[in-house]
């Protein structure tokens, strides 16, 4: 048992079993001990790789999204250029290098980043540099008020969840206790749970399916969505995720790009879940904002020119770089890698055509 399995542990004796989500909080995010807050975790070195990651295409692409999102608000003088938990900093660095082919739209934004770790911190200011201003906050709410351009890259699926667990005497929530040794284990609630909780149809299922919500995701982007329709705006938000909400336990745990024990060293390895884009969509036209999407992320991407950029990219290459290129195009948008898995979303405060999506 390690530091904050301890500590864990500690507390579920103290309090009885705690929700997954109250779990998964303290396992990314506990000031000394969570994920987020103490480990390398991006990078072929790290815990898992990301869109960024795997080539420069993807942040680029991104980077004249931003632009033509910015000339179908009708080109504001100043808006904010915000990203939702920016990693090491490798999308906003390709992102403002591809848009810098519009000087206009660099000078008119401020570039505000998301990220509540000190070490990602100093990553992203090293590999983003300093032509270019940039501020950093805990939350979104921290933002400055003005017309945005929010990018959300794998961020929604780290915030934490709740799952609920049918058994033969109705649903139950699933909990996180301590076994008779004192090890952590999965459990579930004894009272019933609010069935404007659960998904439509799950009086039908067996016992043992399982539910999820994600309520700091919905909370985000209504937040998000209350914004960019007060202020003007678009949203993009890369995740894995289903477009219709359904039944799973897809709670996950990664380290050194393998899978783990969700329960096994909280704080050592990362923990995700699928992302709910009804659900996200849902909340987003409650808000009054116009939704665009879920595509998959491959259809996105080639919307936007992945195809051609490669071409460009690996031109008058050597035979191995270009290979290399292919590779990347394959996972990225292929739909056996993160092309089909992957959805895109997108949310902006009225309605405008923004590139990769159809006209709605």
């Amino acid at each position: 048992m390690n530091a904050l399995a301890d500590k864990i542990g500690r507390l579920i004796a103290e309090v009885g079993p705690i929700p997954i989500a109250d779990y998964m909080a303290l396992a990314l995010t506990d000031r000394q001990h969570g994920y987020y807050t103490t480990h390398k975790a991006i990078g072929l070195d790290g815990d898992f790789i990301t869109a960024p990651e795997i080539s420069q295409m993807f942040g680029e692409l991104i980077g004249l999204w931003c632009v033509g999102a910015w000339e179908a608000m009708g080109r504001p003088a100043a808006i904010r250029l915000v990203e939702l938990g920016p990693g090491r900093g490798t999308l906003m660095a390709d992102l403002v290098r591809a848009a810098s082919i519009r000087a206009d739209f660099i000078a008119a934004a401020d570039v505000h980043l998301v990220e509540i770790s000190p070490a990602l911190r100093r990553q992203q200011r090293a590999r983003i540099g300093d032509g270019l201003a940039l501020t950093w906050h805990d939350r979104l709410d921290d933002v400055p008020a003005g017309p945005a351009i929010v990018i959300a890259n794998e961020f929604f699926d780290a915030l934490p969840i709740r799952q609920f667990v049918k058994t033969p005497s109705g649903w139950r929530e699933r909990l996180v206790g301590l076994d008779a040794e004192g090890q952590l284990m999965f459990g579930v609630g004894a009272t019933g749970v609010d069935a404007r909780l659960l998904p439509p149809g799950a009086d039908a299922e067996p016992d043992g399916a399982v539910a999820e919500i994600n309520r700091p995701a919905e909370a985000i982007m209504a937040a998000l969505a209350d914004r960019l329709r007060r202020d003007g705006g678009a949203a993009l938000a890369f995740d894995y995720g289903y477009v219709a909400r359904g039944f799973g336990d897809t709670l996950q745990a990664v380290s050194a790009h393998h899978y783990a024990d969700p329960l096994d060293r909280p704080g050592e390895c990362d923990l995700t879940a699928h992302v709910d884009f009804e659900a996200l969509a849902q909340v987003a036209r409650a808000e009054g904002a116009t939704v665009h999407g879920p595509v998959t992320q491959g259809e996105f991407l080639i919307a936007l020119g992945l195809i051609e950029r490669a071409g460009a990219l690996g031109a008058g290459k050597s035979a191995e770089v270009q290979a290399e290129i292919v590779a990347a195009v394959e996972r990225l948008a292929g739909p056996e890698e993160m092309g089909t898995l992957f959805k895109t979303l997108a949310v902006s405060g009225k309605a405008m055509s923004l590139p990769g999506f159809a006209t709605e």
